[in-house]
């Protein structure tokens, strides 16, 4: 009988279960970084000293800007 056991042992499973580990890794960092750009303007830095920091997009963090002054 072929059991979970087993399946986890197969290489789709290895593959896609390392796949979204480092997805998730990756959602997490970028949630992470989302929440530090109001810290970092109620700081006093720019929009552009933030995207430097954190390695993002200018015009992403300028988006996040701007919905945080709303």
């Amino acid at each position: 009988m072929f059991t979970l056991s087993d399946f986890k042992k197969t290489r789709f499973y290895q593959d896609t279960y390392r796949e979204g580990k480092i997805e998730g890794e990756i959602e997490g960092k970028i949630k992470g970084k989302l929440e530090t750009i109001p810290n970092l303007l109620n700081l006093g830095l720019t929009v552009e000293q933030i995207a430097i920091a954190l390695n993002l997009d200018l015009e992403f963090v300028k988006k996040v800007a701007l919905s945080e002054q709303n």
